[in-house]
């Protein structure tokens, strides 16, 4: 009986021992906790243009059905942009010029409100310009006015437009035609008096002549968007054919805040190409991770080759810096796992 006793009595003493050295390993971080992963795309194709915003905790991701309606979904895991129920905000009426061909929408926080920048034409795309609207709330996923065409005087073929905020004044970017024929895809600055006039003429930024610009005819610098570190400003754009393989990310620079010189503007890239499974890299958006520490790109690119406009879709992966430069690596191969961005929420 005794020896039963003693026998309960060390098992019960060997069991506690073993809990409390596991307590402690853990405790001193011995064990490392599992982290969650994700894999691409995070949007299955055919999904392109993706723009990516934060607020407030959470994700929103703005885009269109390619004709005349724009979506917004708000998530709080970047990895589930398309796993939220989307929201039209905005369905273009029947018969405008901006009815038809919505492309590539952006949705901005100025002056505490949001705007959605969008190009669309009435069926032809020689007649594509960009135009904006307006939030009636505080809410992205609410009710949004049309606000008109956002143009210069020029009144040129445009797409792709982005705004861009320094030393207190609001600039208009673009994608555009120097006349009325698709000879090449420009990219154009302008001047802003709020978030849907142009004040100023239209200033030539970048035009496709490097050897990784000028694949596929007619020759396209398109999508751009800025990125800043410090007082560099960057913009990210796309360049070479969108329907090409070789569809590829550059990089303008600007140093000196002088942004409507184009001298201050240096080129370089490519910063983000091909790689397998992800052909024709481009048209990104960025964000950070939500605690913040992190920097992650949302491009869109091709499973295979010869992929075409239908044969994209959407990932995301972190990027890191050097020197004020963004540095981007090269695209993640599909079905590899990801570490979610850290301070990812678990899902419910």
């Amino acid at each position: 009986m005794k020896k039963s006793r003693l026998f309960a009595f060390m098992l019960i003493f060997a069991v506690l021992l073993i809990s409390a050295i596991t307590l402690a390993y853990n405790f001193a971080g011995g064990k490392k906790e599992m982290k969650e992963t994700f894999t691409n795309p995070i949007r299955s194709a055919p999904s392109a243009d993706p723009w990516v915003v934060q607020k407030d905790g959470y994700y929103y991701y703005c885009y269109s059905n390619g004709n005349n309606k724009i979506f917004v979904t708000k998530t709080k895991r970047l990895q589930d942009i398309d796993v939220e129920t989307p929201v039209n905000v905005w369905t273009s009426p029947l018969g405008k010029e901006y009815s038809k061909e919505t492309w590539a929408p952006e949705l901005h926080l100025i002056n505490n409100k949001w705007y959605i920048y969008f190009a669309a034409d009435g069926g032809k795309n020689e007649n594509h310009r960009m135009y904006v609207l307006e939030s009636k709330t505080e809410e992205p996923q609410g009710e949004y006015i049309f606000k008109g065409k956002v143009g210069d005087d020029t009144n040129k073929w445009a797409i792709d437009g982005t705004v861009l905020e320094n030393k207190g004044k609001l600039y208009f970017i673009w994608s555009g035609w120097d006349g009325d024929t698709n000879v090449s895809q420009n990219l154009y600055i302008a001047e802003m008096s709020n978030p849907y006039t142009i004040s100023g003429k239209r200033i030539l930024l970048s035009k496709p002549e490097e050897p990784w610009e000028t694949i596929g005819q007619p020759y396209v610098n398109e999508g751009p968007e800025i990125l800043k570190k410090g007082n560099t400003i960057h913009i990210v754009y796309s360049a070479s054919g969108s329907w090409t393989e070789d569809y590829c990310l550059g990089l303008l620079t600007n140093t000196d805040g002088d942004v409507l010189n184009p001298s201050s503007w240096k080129k370089s890239g490519p910063v983000f190409s091909k790689t397998e499974t992800a052909y024709g890299p481009g048209h990104a958006s960025f964000v950070k991770s939500p605690d913040g520490s992190e920097d992650w790109i949302v491009y869109h690119a091709c499973e295979a080759a010869n992929g075409g406009w239908d044969g994209r879709s959407i990932r995301a992966q972190k990027f890191t810096w050097e020197n004020d430069y963004p540095k981007f690596g090269e695209p993640i191969n599909l079905k590899k796992p990801i570490e979610a961005p850290s301070g990812t929420p678990k899902q419910d």
